[in-house]
């Protein structure tokens, strides 16, 4: 797999926590812990995708 497609693989499951996260909030009886891990999960992907942006502008 190329970096550029991994790198829109990764951009693709950071929204798709954000979905999940925002549909999770939208319910009263949201648990918090289920929020705050899928929260790590999507802070973890942003930390990769930063890495492998900054990693593709150093080859150029």
């Amino acid at each position: 797999m190329s970096m550029q497609a991994h790198l829109a693989e990764l951009e693709k499951r950071h929204q798709a926590i954000s979905r999940e996260i925002e549909n999770h909030i939208a319910h009263p009886s949201a648990d918090d812990l289920r929020i705050a891990e899928l929260k790590r999960r999507k802070l973890a992907l942003k930390d990769e995708i930063e890495k492998l942006r900054a990693d593709v502008v150093s080859l150029h």
